[in-house]
């Protein structure tokens, strides 16, 4: 006896019931009035356990029991239809070529010679990293590079140390508390005690260029055809170090509010408009189509004229993957793939839909052969398909329809930017972007986390960058200058307690943990941003400032500002935000190179001990 015979026959139509028919079948197709997943096509019995595992095995008792099995899927039904044999498509394609920071910055072209991810993600190399606290590891290395540009040119080797007196890199003084972040790491006051008064600051040099003037300004007593050679190697060190370290021409696409790059693209269509993709949250690190949307409210301009349409017949071929079922149930399968070991939920719905694709679908569906350039926004103009029969039919996409109808179904498309009720775009977006970056060492490490306790946020440094460029733990860098400025500072003995109780206003946090508090958003009186703060220094109660570029945002203006984060972008877990350098190599062969910022989750809640109003114990002085 069948399985289908076993415990009565449901879902299927009696035998003498009429057959169901559609009356207008054209309609109903381009209408989608009967879809075709979830229609019952076989007989299905009515289960007595949720275990499918018999069935599923197969185990061949009879010939008539295996013809019932294929009666059951519907092998022996025949129906009009014929498998594709040529399918003849147009594509419209358009090139992104234009590149606008979402944060305020001027529309710019986008280069054809770099990824994408190097446009959406540089940032400006920090040269100084607040007040007097500059950055050598650059400043030395154009310095170098120039000292070794006129080393190879006897003639003028000799102005190499009026360069070092005219940049000089200068010794900081133990004495002076302004230059603590120097002196108060043993491995910073060593390289800089090595280096003053015997390398230059290229970085000076590279900006008296930069700005219009000549390399010889400041120099005398050089001859007419060596001032021109200098020159000449003055514009090939601006040239050298344009190309080594890619910055942002204009604004950067960080946004420090929202701590994540916010910029656009737009591609010039063959009927002369303009399509704007925008990225709105992109966090840093791999980049592509799902990190866009369509922004039909934007309009950036300028833009290259789109390439011509790509019209060809190619041959479908049928979709094959590992472990696919084979098309015929008495066929002999590979048993690397055991079906019956996927035991799905009732209420698991993803996992029961790609179970019946695999077993029901999978031998329905084709592919088509279509290459495309890298950096192409394709929409699919036409696709005409001629089965065995000899009949051509007009395939429409099938997400087509309203942009918000929560019926539609898609994959690999882009949403649009806005609440109106306008149609979905069904092109494919190939971003320019390279497969594998390499990631430098963290040169920025901020953790971003709740304090309930204290009922605020913190910003944790974890990774600060020292005026040489390397990284440190930032629990070590506060420590090192809180013990040097102790030194320069002597406190006072203590005094004889004049009770036994004392009383705290409060208790202090390390260096490196920097606060946010809330605050309302202007205008309004329940929205809450988080707003960065100081906590007093343990030596003469002056604001303990960030280290790291991340959390300066603001401090280094020529009018210092404050810095806002919105309170949703800290949420329970935390986030964190880090800083290093990447490295990639584009389809041309050209290295790129630039200074990023990424963000990632956090590591949840922490607790600062900060506390008030605190009773505390006087120690006796010793």
């Amino acid at each position: 006896m069948s399985e289908a015979t076993a415990g009565g026959v449901e879902g299927a139509p009696s035998a003498l019931s009429t057959p169901f028919r559609i009356e207008d079948l054209p309609k109903a197709l381009a209408d989608r009035e009967h879809p075709t997943v979830g229609l019952w096509n076989r007989l299905e019995g009515r289960p007595r356990t949720a275990d499918f595992e018999r069935a599923l095995r197969v185990e061949v008792r009879d010939a008539l029991w295996l013809l019932t099995r294929q009666w059951q899927l519907g092998e022996f039904r025949g129906s009009d239809a014929g498998s594709p044999v040529t399918a003849t498509y147009s594509v419209g394609s358009a090139t992104p070529s234009r590149f606008r920071p979402a944060t305020g910055g001027q529309p710019q072209d986008l280069p054809a010679d770099r990824p994408l991810e190097n446009m959406a993600e540089r940032r400006a190399l920090p040269f100084t990293l607040g007040p007097d606290r500059i950055s050598y590891d650059l400043r030395l290395a154009i310095g170098r590079r120039w000292l070794k540009l006129m080393s190879n040119h006897p003639p003028i080797r000799h102005h190499r140390d009026e360069y070092v007196e005219l940049y000089p890199i200068a010794e900081p003084s133990p004495t002076a508390d302004a230059d603590s972040p120097r002196v108060a790491h043993p491995e910073v006051w060593a390289t800089l005690q090595a280096v003053a008064g015997r390398r230059m600051d290229g970085y000076e040099l590279y900006r008296h260029i930069k700005q219009g003037h000549d390399a010889t300004d400041g120099l005398d007593h050089v001859a007419p055809p060596h001032r021109t050679l200098i020159n000449q190697l003055g514009t090939r060190l601006v040239s050298w170090f344009d190309g080594l370290i890619d910055q942002p021409a204009t604004d950067s696409t960080w946004d420090p509010r929202r701590l994540e790059h916010r910029f656009s693209v737009a591609a010039r269509q063959a009927d002369g408009t303009e399509k704007v993709l925008t990225a709105q949250e992109y966090p840093g690190g791999e980049l592509d189509w799902h990190a866009f949307s369509i922004d039909p409210g934007t309009q950036i301009g300028g833009g290259t004229a789109a390439p011509a349409p790509i019209n060809r017949t190619v041959f479908p071929a049928p979709v094959r993957y590992s472990g696919m079922p084979l098309p015929r149930w008495w066929a002999v399968e590979d048993g690397r793939t055991n079906f019956a070991a996927v035991r799905p939920d009732r209420t698991d719905l993803a996992r029961l839909v790609v179970l019946e694709f695999a077993l029901v679908y999978s031998n329905d569906w084709f592919q088509l052969p279509c290459d495309l350039p890298t950096g192409t926004l394709a929409t699919l103009r036409g696709l005409a398909v001629t089965d065995v029969f000899g009949q051509r039919l007009w395939i429409t996409p099938a997400g087509a329809g309203a942009d918000d109808d929560w019926q539609r179904w898609s994959m690999f498309t882009l949403d649009t930017i806005g609440s109106d009720s306008v149609p979905a775009d069904t092109g494919l977006f190939l971003a320019p972007t390279v497969p594998k970056v390499a990631d430098g060492p963290l040169l920025e490490e901020v953790d971003l986390i709740r304090d309930e306790n204290a009922n605020m946020v913190w910003g944790i440094e974890q990774t600060v960058r020292l005026p040489t460029g390397d990284p440190r733990k930032g629990s070590e860098v506060a420590a090192e200058i809180l013990a040097h400025r102790r030194r320069l500072f002597p406190q006072d003995p203590p005094t004889a307690p004049l009770a036994p109780i004392a009383y705290v206003a409060m208790t202090s946090v390390p260096g490196h943990w920097i606060p946010f508090i809330p605050v309302h958003v202007p205008g309004d009186t329940r929205k809450i941003q988080l707003q960065r703060a100081a906590m007093p220094s343990e030596i003469d109660q002056n604001p303990v400032r960030p280290r790291t570029t991340l959390l300066r945002e603001g401090l280094d203006a020529a009018e210092p500002g404050p810095y806002f984060v919105n309170e949703e972008e800290v949420p329970q877990t935390g986030t964190k935000v880090t800083v290093a350098y990447n490295r990639t190599r584009w389809s041309n062969g050209r290295v790129a190179v630039w200074l990023s910022a990424r963000r990632g989750a956090g590591r949840g809640e922490g607790s600062s001990g900060l506390a008030f109003d605190l009773p505390a114990d006087t120690a006796p002085p010793a």
